[in-house]
């Protein structure tokens, strides 16, 4: 490399079109009501946009007030305190009778603000078409330039048989599985010992189901998200479940439910220190070679390897893992 030439980074040298999919917080905080969603803000002030904020119009919504309270989670996501611009929303299902009405007030009051729209209980690829020329006509009607993005819960075996068809449309952002309802549509076959600990990942049915979401994510370029922990305040119990789901399944985020599960769930995504310091000796290796093959520590490294380890110090970086000084500087600047 000649002494003049600048560095050449990694995301200009190591990715291809086929490789991108969207980057977001590792965490995604779900909040029933204002209340919350305020408590929920603040926190995400204080720590920074390592996590997403979801305002649950569905779940949350007292039964009968369901547009009363969309405009309110809407006020709220268009408010001051929505400092990183990441909150999304989730709607009812898009076959629910209050669906266009709960999905024009969100897109009316909100709609330059909503980081996503969350869609519950998806039972085709159909449904999420509906939701997107909705959607279109929103967005002409505000202006706005940029799709509000879909993350999509997988909670059914019909959602599963459509899981690859659901990936792949353009909108959709992110696969979610839902274990509670996906348990449930089994109505009693798969017993209530399976919502908990390790046997919500080793019943055959479920790790089939978390399997074949995971897999769809990735081969479509979008991200996989776990599930809930059921113990609330447990914030243990979350982080060893978002654990597991990460290294066993390739999961890349996942919900948090109380403010204490939130901070165990960023820490079990984030990367080794020993895998952390690897990552940076071998692409700074590489950085100095123009990314070309090496030798470090006996083991041959070229560009299939530096993407991998290139992914490792992207997600140190993203989930607030320290960096060495020169690492920082040579591919993320000044702290």
């Amino acid at each position: 490399m000649s002494s003049q030439a600048a560095p050449r980074s990694p995301g200009s040298v190591l990715y291809r079109e086929r490789d991108s999919r969207p980057v977001l917080p590792v965490c995604d905080h779900y909040c029933g009501s204002p209340a919350l969603l305020a408590k929920s803000l603040a926190l995400q002030g204080g720590l920074g946009p390592v996590l997403d904020i979801t305002a649950d119009c569905e779940d949350g919504a007292p039964a009968g007030d369901e547009l009363g309270h969309a405009l309110r989670m809407a006020q709220a996501i268009d408010s001051p305190d929505n400092r990183f611009n990441r909150v999304g929303a989730r709607t009812h299902p898009v076959f629910h009778a209050c669906f266009k009405a709960e999905l024009d007030t969100l897109m009316t009051h909100a709609g330059h603000r909503l980081a996503y729209l969350t869609l519950p209980k998806v039972r085709s690829v159909a449904e999420i078409c509906t939701a997107s020329t909705l959607c279109q006509q929103h967005e002409a009607r505000l202006g706005l330039t940029t799709p509000v993005p879909f993350q999509v819960l997988i909670e059914s075996p019909a959602a599963l048989a459509e899981v690859h068809a659901i990936a792949a449309h353009p909108r959709v952002q992110a696969l979610c599985f839902g274990l509670m309802d996906y348990v449930s549509s089994f109505e009693g076959a798969i017993g209530a010992d399976a919502l908990h600990g390790a046997r919500q990942f080793e019943h055959p049915l479920l790790a089939r189901a978390l399997t074949d979401i995971s897999l769809a994510a990735h081969a479509h370029g979008k991200v996989a998200v776990h599930s809930v922990t059921l113990a609330i305040g447990d914030g243990t119990a979350a982080g060893e479940d978002a654990l597991r789901a990460a290294r066993d399944f390739g999961y890349q985020r996942k919900w948090s439910i109380h403010p204490r599960q939130v901070e165990p769930i960023i820490a079990a995504f984030q990367p080794p220190a020993q895998d952390v310091r690897r990552a940076g000796e071998i692409l700074l290796a590489a950085q100095a070679a123009d990314w070309g093959p090496i030798r470090h520590v006996d083991e041959l490294h070229d560009r299939a390897s530096y993407r991998y380890w290139w992914h490792v110090l992207q997600q140190a970086w993203r989930t607030g893992v320290p960096l060495p000084p020169d690492v920082q500087a040579a591919f993320f600047g000044d702290a």
